[in-house]
């Protein structure tokens, strides 16, 4: 012997320290809630650990470890384990985890005994898994075991020193290239001999036949070594027991083993030599006891436990799942896209029909998540089909209220949304209140104007002209983002309303103007000389009905929801200016750009010729629903100014706005064109 037995001393292995990916809980979830269900039997798993220097005795299960066949990943080595999952803490508790672990061992050493392994060397390595799943808080309680025979007990002569010391650079890089060319079965545990300044790498199954008759000053047995310390791994606790076992004649001498530890790139240059003393006498493994298990965070074997209360439960895990779109967009196409200010953002939905359902859909896409609906209507047979978030089970014994169908279905598709539906009718120009209707129309006024006040963006997605007239007034009263959309059978408008201005520039018209400031933009009453009245009266039900083209409305939710989510993420916000042209040459307009390019004021497209035109328009002076004149009567007469609208037929807010005696003036300026060419003629 190399050394006195005074100068030797007991080896010491590095454990192994498991590392649990988020994804692994997930995926046992899945499996024991669609699967396993009440099954306490065994499943295989696999685990993974590197020789890599710069990671330490790592050992990693992901959401990956449940597929049939591992995943394979440069310099990282699978290993095939168990897995039992309890279905109560009691049994967790109770169960003799000695006797478990020496049951586990001892059909590992049957196994071994086989000798299969000097074939696949990578099976000598093995884990277990022992869990308690507590599904209802998302508590996993969890004890990984590495098992190795407690026997036998060997000794180093020696410090372990660097591999430089023992092989030359040319050596280096044949262990280099030979260990990269073995089978991913044989990297774990090989072998290589030096003769004079060569070195060859053999598999175990070429050597171990014939080493009791090899020189071992010139035999290296080498095993992938997680640690990165000065003792080896735990790999070769259960290599060496495994040698003894196929070769008993090794009792009582010197061998040497390397513990491969490779860098980034592949070198081997930082692994380390262990020489190794087996003692003449050995307890045989059968007869010993196994161990492995992992000590806990406290140093004490104990289990450990995982809380993936805030990531796991499916309705957070649903909600952040929902936002992987948008946050990838972040990563390389929109950089400086806001994800947090869509969550922010509190949109009220007028109207919970076709329009309604459609944007609301887009807007859960984008990451909104205060949605609130007002409708006053009930889902029919014939709605399903073209509003999308309502079912046949919603028409039934007479039909649920739109609204309040529309948020439950929302909250369905995502339970983490905070939405609501509010059973409301929408007080209308041209519709007159009696008496009778007064109580009931002043409450609606009221749950209206308090819904716009809570919230930050208002859609407009109603069935007609007049009923976007209200929260169109108190949209511009209370300062709020307005996005329209009205559908034709095979055309549709969006528009965003101009943000509100009550300076004397507001309705001014910039002559060699190329945009208008988004304060001063139109809404969707801008462009009307006349009052909107009752176009229900006296029409046959196609024309009630808002009957249009199916994909129309898909169109118009889409840009809806598009419009507004590039107002946002533009740093004007709503005041940003919006172009006469986007063909033109506009790289010369001031904050026209947003993160998502610049906003259009109004979209109109055409389903019949496939075209779509982006008008924009500034603020009428005289418009019946955002001008000046119309804030100033609402700020002064409140209720009352609405009444006196909704009772006149009309008249009132011609009068109040003088529209009537602009009609007028136009008409007379016309007379009096055709007269001047009646003298000329």
């Amino acid at each position: 012997m190399s050394a006195s037995e005074d100068q030797v001393e007991i080896i010491q292995y590095v454990p192994f320290m498991s590392f649990v990916h988020p994804s692994f809980w997930h995926s046992l979830t899945e499996m024991k809630l669609n699967v396993d269900k009440l099954n306490e039997t065994s499943k295989q798993v696999f685990g993974r650990y590197t020789p890599r220097d710069d990671i330490g005795a790592v050992f990693e299960v992901d959401g990956t470890s449940f597929n049939k066949v591992p995943e394979v990943e440069q310099l990282y080595t699978n290993v095939k384990g168990t897995i039992i999952n309890k279905n109560t803490i009691e049994e967790f508790k109770s169960i003799d985890k000695a006797s478990l672990l020496n049951t586990i061992g001892k059909t590992i050493w049957e196994n071994l005994k086989e000798k299969n392994w000097i074939n696949n060397p990578s099976s000598l390595l093995n884990f277990f898994i022992f869990s308690f799943a507590d599904l209802k808080k998302y508590h996993y309680y969890y004890w990984f075991a590495f098992p190795a025979p407690s026997q036998p007990v060997v000794h180093v002569t020696e410090k372990s020193a660097n591999i430089t010391n023992a092989l030359s650079n040319k050596q280096l890089e044949d262990l280099a290239q030979g260990y990269k060319l073995l089978e991913n079965a044989q990297k774990c545990f090989f072998a290589l001999t030096i003769n004079n300044d060569s070195l060859t790498v053999n598999t175990l199954s070429n050597v171990l036949p014939g080493v009791a008759n090899m020189n071992k000053n010139n035999l290296y047995f080498v095993f992938q070594d997680p640690s990165n310390g000065s003792n080896p791994g735990w790999p070769l606790r259960v290599f060496i027991a495994a040698l003894l076992d196929y070769c008993p004649s090794l009792s009582g001498s010197d061998i040497k083993f390397i513990g491969l530890r490779c860098n980034v790139s592949g070198g081997v240059a930082n692994s380390r030599i262990f020489s190794v003393r087996i003692p003449k006498e050995i307890q045989k493994t059968e007869s010993a006891g196994w161990v492995g298990w992992e000590r806990n965070d406290k140093g004490n074997f104990g289990p450990k436990l995982a809380n993936m209360s805030a990531s796991l439960d499916p309705v957070i895990l649903a909600d952040t799942s929902a936002d992987l779109n948008i946050k990838l967009m972040k990563w390389r196409l929109v950089p400086d896209i806001d994800v947090d200010v869509m969550k922010q953002t509190k949109c009220l939905l007028l109207g919970a029909g076709t329009l309604g359902c459609h944007v609301a859909r887009d807007l859960l896409a984008w990451g909104f998540r205060h949605i609130t609906f007002v409708d006053n209507g009930k889902v029919s047979y014939s709605n399903p089909t073209r509003q999308v978030l309502f079912t046949h089970e919603d028409c039934l014994n007479g039909g649920r209220m739109k609204a309040e169908a529309a948020a439950d279905n929302l909250r369905r598709i995502l339970p983490s949304v905070v939405t609501k539906g509010i059973v409301a009718h929408i007080p209308m120009p041209g519709h007159p209140i009696g008496e009778a209707l007064m109580e009931e129309t002043i409450t609606n006024i009221k749950v209206i104007t308090e819904a716009i006040k809570e919230h930050d963006v208002i859609f407009l997605l109603l069935d007609t002209r007049e009923a976007r007239w209200l929260p169109t007034v108190l949209g511009t009263y209370y300062k709020k983002i307005v996005i329209n959309a009205a559908l034709g059978f095979d055309s549709y408008v969006v528009m965003r309303h101009g943000a509100h201005d009550t300076s004397s520039k507001a309705g001014s018209v910039f002559i060699d103007a190329k945009w208008v400031a988004g304060d001063n933009l139109g809404c969707y009453f801008c462009n009307d000389v006349t009052v909107p009245g009752n176009s229900l009266q006296d029409r046959t039900l196609d024309q009630q009905c808002t009957v249009t083209r199916p994909g129309v409305a898909a169109m118009a939710g889409a840009l809806a929801a598009e419009v507004l989510v590039a107002l946002l993420q533009h740093p004007l916000r709503e005041h940003a200016p919006a172009p006469y042209n986007l063909s033109d040459e506009t790289e010369n307009i001031p904050d026209l750009e947003g993160v998502l390019g610049p906003v259009p004021h109004a979209i109109r497209g055409f389903l019949h010729s496939y075209q779509t035109i982006l008008p924009t328009f500034p603020k009428f002076n005289q418009c019946i629903a955002c001008s000046v004149i119309v804030y100033n009567n609402y700020m002064k007469e409140d209720i009352q100014f609405l009444l006196n609208v909704f009772n006149s037929g009309g008249k009132y807010l011609d009068d109040v706005t003088g529209l009537s005696q602009w009609r007028l003036h136009a008409e007379m300026s016309e007379v009096l064109t055709l007269t001047d060419d009646d003298e000329e003629n």
